[in-house]
């Protein structure tokens, strides 16, 4: 386990902070690492409903990998590996059945620009600054998954702009695109908001929001086929708790059964 990455629980909501201020938050192997077991959990964790990823201070969500950790990269296997490991995280963030918010503020690039791409909805402070520099920085290039997660999220005219240019798109420009839902001043305000956005969450019927992520995923994929989704809601217990709680005017006591 690592310091560099925190973990921490509240109720049905985890919190998710990425510990390293002092490197922008910027990610090493280990970090991934933890982040990956975290995901893989969650099915085992019960009661849990919704997850919260952040940065730790108001510097940076994520500045992407740390650069010393490509030192030692020499073969074409440690470039494939990297990328398919990278993907491979992501697409457990965006298959996790509950839902996840990236609460971002000041500096969200390369690797964390792709976490915060691949969670389900996205707040940021208005210093944030978004983006993949690296054509005028490292000089390699995305995952076509990840190339697709990107231009789903901006429109490719808008993403390839953006990668081909090297810039960092501003909060307001981020919302404006769509790829964060709202803004807001300061830090305190941040996490409050995801807080209070993750009670609202966690307070709706979870499989309803897990046919919806897993729908959204399937048509950035270009699948059609739901017909399991339709089943996993209309066939369960919730919807029977739904109908009757509306029809007796009372809150629903939802069980993602």
């Amino acid at each position: 386990m690592t310091e560099d990455l925190l973990y921490e629980r509240k109720g049905p909501i985890g919190y998710v902070t990425f510990n390293r201020p002092h490197a922008r938050n910027a990610f090493t192997f280990a970090m991934y690492d933890r982040l990956r077991e975290i995901f893989e959990g969650v099915p085992d964790e019960a009661g849990l409903k919704v997850l919260v990823l952040t940065g730790a201070g108001e510097k940076a969500f994520a500045a992407g990998t740390d650069i010393a950790e490509f030192r030692a990269f020499s073969t074409p296997e440690d470039a494939l590996a990297y990328e398919e490991r990278g993907n491979a995280l992501m697409a457990l963030i965006e298959r996790t059945p509950i839902p996840t918010i990236a609460a971002i503020a000041g500096a969200c690039t390369g690797g964390g620009a792709g976490i915060a791409t691949s969670c389900d909805l996205r707040i940021a402070m208005r210093n944030a600054k978004i983006g993949f520099p690296i054509a005028r920085t490292l000089g390699n290039c995305l995952s076509m998954e990840n190339y697709a997660r990107l231009a789903a999220a901006l429109g490719m005219s808008r993403a390839k702009e953006m990668i081909f240019t090297a810039r960092l798109i501003g909060a307001e420009e981020a919302l404006t695109a769509g790829f964060v839902a709202e803004l807001v001043d300061d830090h305190a305000t941040l996490q409050a908001r995801a807080t209070e956005l993750a009670e609202q969450l966690a307070g709706y019927a979870p499989l309803t929001l897990a046919a919806t992520k897993e729908a959204f995923r399937r048509l950035r994929d270009g699948e059609r086929e739901g017909k399991d989704l339709i089943l996993s809601c209309y066939m369960s217990q919730d919807f029977k708790e739904g109908m009757d709680a509306f029809l007796t005017k009372r809150q629903p006591q939802w069980t993602g059964k």
